[in-house]
C-alpha cells in the first residue's frame, strides 16, 4: 500500500482514481473531488478543507481527522466506511451510501445529513443543528447517542436505537419497524404516521405525541406533563408508568398508566373506537 505523509493539497481531484493508499498528516486545501473514484483507502490525522473530497469511494477509513465547514458533502455515493474519533465540522454529509460505521464522532452541524443511506451503526456519536436528519435510511444500528435537530429519521426502517438522548421536533414520522429502548424522547408531534414504533423505559416529551400510528408498543415508559392530546387515531399497547395529562381519540388497542387527567372521545374517533382505557391508580 503506498502512503502519503505530512503532504498539502488543493485544486481539482489531486488524487482522483488512488487506489491501496494511506495518508498520514495530509492537509487537502480548497478545490474539490480530492479522492473521486478510489477503493482502499486509509486516511489518518487528516484535514479536508475542499468540498467533495470522497465520492464513490470503496472501502475507505477515516481516524482522528478534521472536515472544516468548507469540506461540505465530503462523502456521498461511497461504501463501506469506518470512521473513528473525527469532527466533521461540515454539513451534508453522508449521502446514498451503505455499510457504514462512526465511532466517537461529532458533528455540530448536521443538517441534511445521513440522506438514503442503509447498515448504518453509530456509537457514541454526537450531532447538532441536525434538521432532516436520516431521511430514508434504513437498517439503524445506534447506542450512546446525542442529537439536537428537528425532523429526524423521517421515512426509516428497521432502526434500532439505545441510550440516546433525542432533541427533535416531528422525529420518526412515517417510520416502519424501529425500536427505541433506555431513551430520552423530547420534541412535539413525535411518532405520527408510524408503523410497528415500539418505545421501551423511555422519557417523553412534548405536545400530541404518538398519533397516527400503527401498531405501537410502550413498555414502562414515563410521560412529562406536557405530552397532551396523546394517541389519537393510533392502535397500540402501551403500558406507561407516569400519569398522562390527556388521551385523545385513540382508534384501538390498551393503553395503561397509573392516571390520566382527561380522556377525550367524541365523535372524530374512527372505528372500531374501542381502546381499552386503564387508570391503575384508584382515588
Amino acid at each position: 500500500m503506498q502512503i502519503i505523509e505530512n503532504k498539502e493539497f488543493g485544486g481539482e481531484r489531486p488524487l482522483f482514481g488512488s487506489h491501496n493508499l494511506t495518508l498520514k498528516n495530509v492537509t487537502v486545501h480548497a478545490g474539490e473531488s480530492a479522492l473521486k473514484c478510489c477503493s482502499d483507502i486509509v486516511a489518518e490525522d487528516c484535514r479536508f478543507e475542499g468540498k467533495y473530497p470522497f465520492w464513490h469511494v470503496d472501502r475507505f477509513v477515516v481516524r482522528h481527522c478534521l472536515f472544516t465547514e468548507g469540506a461540505r458533502a465530503a462523502l456521498w455515493y461511497s461504501n463501506n466506511l469506518e470512521m473513528t474519533d473525527t469532527q466533521v465540522d461540515a454539513p451534508k454529509m453522508f449521502r446514498e451510501m451503505k455499510h457504514l460505521s462512526l465511532t466517537n464522532v461529532r458533528i455540530p452541524d448536521a443538517a441534511e445529513t445521513l440522506w438514503h443511506c442503509s447498515d448504518i451503526t453509530l456509537r457514541d456519536v454526537e450531532v447538532a443543528k441536525a434538521d432532516y436528519l436520516f431521511m430514508h435510511c434504513s437498517d439503524i444500528d445506534i447506542d450512546r447517542y446525542r442529537q439536537q435537530g428537528n425532523y429526524s429519521f423521517q421515512y426509516c426502517r428497521n432502526v434500532v436505537i439505545r441510550n440516546a438522548d433525542i432533541d427533535s421536533k416531528d422525529a420518526f414520522w412515517n417510520t416502519e419497524n424501529v425500536t427505541v429502548y433506555d431513551s430520552t424522547l423530547n420534541g412535539e408531534y413525535l411518532g405520527w404516521h408510524s408503523k410497528g414504533l415500539k418505545l421501551v423505559r423511555c422519557r417523553i416529551s412534548g405536545t400530541q405525541p404518538l398519533c397516527y400510528a400503527e401498531g405501537l408498543v410502550l413498555e414502562d415508559c414515563v410521560f412529562d406533563t406536557d405530552c397532551d392530546l396523546a394517541f389519537e387515531d393510533s392502535s397500540l399497547d402501551a403500558r406507561v408508568i407516569s400519569p398522562i395529562t390527556s388521551v385523545k381519540n385513540p382508534r384501538t388497542g390498551r393503553i395503561e398508566a397509573p392516571s390520566i387527567g382527561e380522556i377525550i372521545i367524541d365523535e372524530h374517533c374512527k372505528a372500531p373506537a374501542d381502546c381499552n382505557i386503564i387508570a391503575t391508580l384508584k382515588s
